[in-house]
């Protein structure tokens, strides 16, 4: 591949990395370490194709020309393992979330990357991976393979990790974490076999698309703790639903607030409370089906959206779920007990609400229920 065709695909993919970072600067959680680590991802990877941009300007008598040549190539080796790197770390914090232990792998991969950096300073001198002719004509030296290995353990360390807990994220994202190799991998086997061609980094753009398309973008749409919707997308989501109801194709709702929710995190601390927060999910799920739309409203609030337009379904629903609270109470060995208050309605397609409305309503009758049940019990918990 020459160097105008190089660089046409080059800034074609530097184009699509910027892209996706500003699409993703619009995600919610940007206070995880999952989404840095992406974040990092993307420019690391802008960084290795201007590098790589600069590796291929060689047969260029320019002075200029030729320290840009020189660096690039070293860069690439420099930093061979920086992607790989960012990538074993990204899938390890899918299913680890120990600090201790993320800390360890941080660790290890920093260690490993500085061994390859010693190897790549000192493989100037002795020509291990690459070096330059009388012409300036870049060559591969003897042990060129060995980063190419390193890259390789890192990629198998991180498929055994999705391989060993594969049950534990959902299965779209555990096939999209196993494919990211996949074009990368393509790219080095092409251009370990066919001197010249080098498409490991456009091929690795278009596994960070994928990324971006099935995890981060689905991130940017879901409650982080509890794994079911958040309050953007709740909004997008009954904006849509109140647009196209009808006199005959209406919908319903259910706000429900944990009470003495306060009272579980002060007692038996928030790791506790943060269980009691995904229980309550799991029973919410178990009384609506799998089509329901549910969302985290705020911090022990949840909102659920149902296809219903008969009042009495809907209390059934209502009813279900109270009787599916009280079960888990009496069989529950938890140090706590989970209550809730609902507010339930229809939507009333003639009322013209709009979605703030809506929602208000439905907060209303939640705190009436709660305060009802205030004045009828003395004491609960």
């Amino acid at each position: 591949m020459n160097f105008i065709g190089n660089l046409i695909i080059n800034l074609y993919s530097i184009a699509l990395l910027i892209i996706i970072y500003f699409q993703s600067l619009k995600q919610v959680e940007k206070d995880s370490l999952q989404y840095k680590i992406y974040m990092m991802m993307l420019k690391m990877t802008i960084l290795l194709i201007v590098i790589d941009i600069f590796s291929r300007l060689d047969c260029k008598s320019n002075t200029l020309y030729l320290d840009l040549y020189y660096f690039g190539n070293f860069m690439i080796f420099f930093l061979n393992l920086v992607m790989p790197s960012l990538w074993l770390l990204y899938v390890y914090v899918q299913f680890i979330q120990e600090e201790s232990k993320i800390k360890h792998i941080i660790s290890f991969l920093v260690a490993l990357n500085c061994v390859n950096a010693v190897m790549v300073v000192i493989s100037q001198y002795f020509g291990w991976f690459y070096y330059f002719d009388s012409e300036n004509i870049y060559h591969r030296g003897p042990i060129f393979l060995l980063p190419v290995a390193f890259i390789f353990v890192l990629i198998v360390f991180a498929y055994f990790l999705i391989i060993k807990n594969r049950k534990m994220i959902d299965k779209k994202h555990c096939i999209t974490l196993a494919f990211f190799v996949v074009p990368p991998c393509t790219g080095i086997v092409l251009q370990v076999v066919f001197y010249g061609i080098s498409i490991i980094l456009n091929c690795l753009v278009f596994s960070l698309l994928l990324v971006f398309l099935n995890i981060q973008n689905y991130n940017l749409y879901t409650d982080y703790l509890t794994g079911v919707n958040n309050r953007k997308k709740l909004d997008i989501y009954l904006r849509d639903k109140i647009k196209t109801s009808a006199d005959d194709k209406t919908f319903s709702a259910i706000m429900l607030d944990l009470d003495n929710f306060k009272n579980i995190n002060d007692t038996w601390g928030h790791d506790v409370g943060d269980s009691a927060l995904r229980m309550s999910i799991k029973l919410l799920n178990s009384c609506i089906r799998v089509d329901d739309f549910i969302a985290r409203y705020g911090g022990d609030e949840f909102c659920i959206i149902l296809d219903i337009s008969n009042k009495n379904d809907l209390e059934i629903i209502v009813q279900r779920i109270n009787n599916c609270f009280t079960e888990y109470n009496e069989a529950s060995n938890q140090p706590y007990k989970l209550f809730c208050s609902i507010g339930y309605a229809l939507y009333d397609y003639h009322s013209c609400m709009k979605m703030e409305e809506f929602l208000k309503q439905l907060d209303i009758l939640m705190y009436e229920n709660k305060q009802h049940k205030k004045d009828n019990v003395e004491e609960y918990v």
